[in-house]
């Protein structure tokens, strides 16, 4: 178990919730969790599809314990009663929505009624001390490279809000329907805590495009985005790759560790956190892959510039550096880890 230097305001070897606890950034929530002592219950929405974490976990972090309880319909009556029973904190990271949504009021409409449950039923769970919510870096901004823009804490990205309310084309939106989304339900959260005022303390982290270390890359693969690391270096989907502008990325344990600061780390309440370690782009995944594997052939794509955004980054790394760690891992170091998982 990994000491900690100051008091956390959930003792180790309490339990905490993160939902949809099979995914890329959740899994790293749970093994840092585990990491610092404390328990974790994590929701999947399929028990079978997930047997790999189990065995995974427990080899290890052999002194803390790890439940997996499958809640396949969120939006059913009383779905996260069970869930929160007994637990001190909740990581809150499934999410429904798909990247390529048109229909942002029927996404929220769909979406926001169970994330309200969740919220609900933290509230009446006199045990939950502390509650993260995983919103997302296009919260806050539309990524330009032709920009230069200053981003504070509480910035949010009114333009793709702007976009979905206008005539424009589907091909103008792009993904930016998704964008609002993310945005929108945010806010609704936020909202919904200044009214509700509960007891726990209320954070949201705002992660960008995720790459690094995957934990188990037999039973969990390659997934989200540092799967699209492993397109650049098989040189598959290069014409999708080529049309994500340049932004930052979050390491994968750096993104894990940011969740247990935000939970435990007193004096932590009312705050959105950035979880931007460096910035990337593919061009420039595809040169580190290259100077990594010299033997292996890496497509070279098209310059399309580099992010000129100031991100308040700094509070984040912060908290990360409070638990022990160095504080933001390079993209060099980032692309590494990834590619060992599958190169």
């Amino acid at each position: 178990m990994t000491k900690l230097a100051f008091t956390p305001i959930i003792p180790q070897g309490s339990t905490v919730l993160v939902t949809g606890a099979n995914g890329l950034i959740a899994s790293h929530a749970v093994d840092q969790l585990l990491a610092f002592g404390y328990n974790v219950r994590g929701t999947v929405r399929d028990l079978s599809r997930c047997a790999w974490m189990k065995p995974l976990f427990a080899s290890r972090h052999p002194s803390s314990h790890f439940e997996l309880i499958q809640v396949s319909d969120f939006g059913a009556p009383g779905a996260w009663d069970t869930a929160v029973k007994g637990v001190s904190g909740i990581a809150a990271v499934a999410g429904s929505a798909g990247l390529m949504i048109q229909d942002v009021d029927a996404a929220l409409a769909e979406e926001w009624p169970w994330n309200e449950a969740l919220l609900r039923a933290a509230k009446n769970e006199p045990s939950v001390k502390s509650f993260v919510y995983t919103a997302s870096a296009w919260s806050a901004y539309n990524p330009d490279p032709t920009k230069k823009v200053k981003l504070t804490e509480w910035t949010f990205n009114e333009r793709a809000i702007e976009v979905i309310r206008s005539n424009a084309t589907p091909e103008e939106r792009g993904i930016q329907p998704y964008m609002a989304f993310k945005t929108l339900l945010e806010q609704k959260l936020w909202d919904w805590v200044r009214r509700e005022k509960p007891s726990f303390t209320f954070n949201s982290i705002l992660p960008d495009t995720v790459i690094g270390k995957c934990l188990d890359p037999k039973g969990q693969g390659c997934p989200s985005t540092c799967g699209m690391v492993k397109w650049v270096a098989d040189g598959t989907n290069l014409d999708l790759l080529a049309s994500i502008p340049p932004q930052w990325h979050v390491d994968t344990i750096d993104c894990g560790l940011l969740y247990v600061a935000a939970l435990i780390t007193p004096g932590v309440n009312g705050e959105r956190l950035f979880g931007f370690s460096d910035r990337y782009s593919w061009p420039r995944i595809g040169q580190i892959l290259q100077k990594l594997y010299p033997e292996k052939k890496i497509p070279v794509l098209e310059d399309n510039g580099w992010d000129q955004t100031d991100v308040p980054n700094q509070r984040a790394e912060q908290l990360i550096q409070g638990l022990g760690h160095k504080g933001w891992t390079s993209l060099e170091e980032s692309v590494k880890a990834c590619a060992e998982g599958f190169m």
